[in-house]
């Protein structure tokens, strides 16, 4: 029911905060606020998005609890979608979303109505390796699943079979 309101709601107030701005300050230089806070709004979101993923790569190795690096992160995504809708008052949520005093606060809300049980790290902690020469590779054994094709015609030289 309150996803039906706001889906009415939402495109309402904005079709009435365009034609009472529009009307204040004109057809263009509304569309100019409308473009710029998406251009800007894209950029605040690229960069308090890598700060979220680096708070959350953070949480991971420090074998933290990462639920709130990862609602950080998923209000800012939320943020970046609002700024990208044409309008003011999303506009507005979408900026206030990229606050982190405000983002704190809307988790602290959410974490009063959302019980955890339970969180655990099945991985323990390992010991860095200090004879391992390089982090990116990967030292494995692999089985191929499926039995190697046999052409099902003459090769006619052009193809390799």
């Amino acid at each position: 029911m309150w996803l039906l309101l706001a889906f009415i709601a939402v495109p309402l107030i904005e079709i009435a905060l365009f034609i009472e701005i529009g009307g204040a300050i004109g057809l263009v230089y509304t569309l100019v606020i409308v473009v710029l806070t998406a251009i800007l709004g894209t950029w605040l979101v690229r960069t308090q998005g890598r700060m979220a993923l680096g708070q959350l790569e953070q949480a991971f190795s420090e074998r933290r609890d990462p639920t709130e690096p990862l609602a950080h992160g998923a209000m800012i995504l939320f943020s970046g979608a609002l700024l990208l809708t044409p309008g003011f008052f999303t506009d507005a949520l979408g900026f206030a979303l990229l606050i982190p005093g405000f983002r704190r606060a809307a988790f602290r809300w959410l974490r009063s109505r959302v019980r955890v049980t339970h969180f655990s790290s099945s991985v323990p902690p390992q010991e860095p390796n200090p004879h391992r020469q390089d982090e990116s590779v990967i030292d494995a054994d692999y089985v191929d699943l499926d039995p190697p094709r046999k052409p099902t015609h003459d090769s006619s030289g052009w193809t390799k079979h």
